[in-house]
């Protein structure tokens, strides 16, 4: 049953990361990202931010606050924007030389 859980955590994370990136992604515009590099980071830093909050909330009383799919959801929209925002001026950093 257990399994079921972390599948499940990693299903929201990546999913909501990918929210997250793709609004990051629409907001700047100026970065002149195509869909794969905007897909990508927001998954990836969807899982890495769920999983930095969930340690984060380590805590009892702080965990209880922020349990379950709503942490996940949380850090996956922040992790995946935060990255893909990183992803982004790298990108237009490139483009630029």
């Amino acid at each position: 049953m257990r399994m079921n859980s972390v599948i499940m955590q990693l299903v929201v994370q990546v999913i909501t990361g990918i929210i997250g990136g793709q609004a990051v992604g629409a907001a700047v515009k100026s970065a002149a990202m195509t869909q794969l590099p905007k897909i990508l980071s927001g998954a990836i830093g969807g899982v890495a931010g769920g999983q930095i909050l969930t340690n984060l909330l380590s805590n009892p009383a702080a965990a209880s606050a922020m349990s379950g799919t709503l942490g996940d959801a949380v850090g996956g929209v922040v992790g995946g924007g935060v990255l893909t925002a990183i992803v982004g001026a790298i990108m237009k950093s490139m483009n630029k030389a």
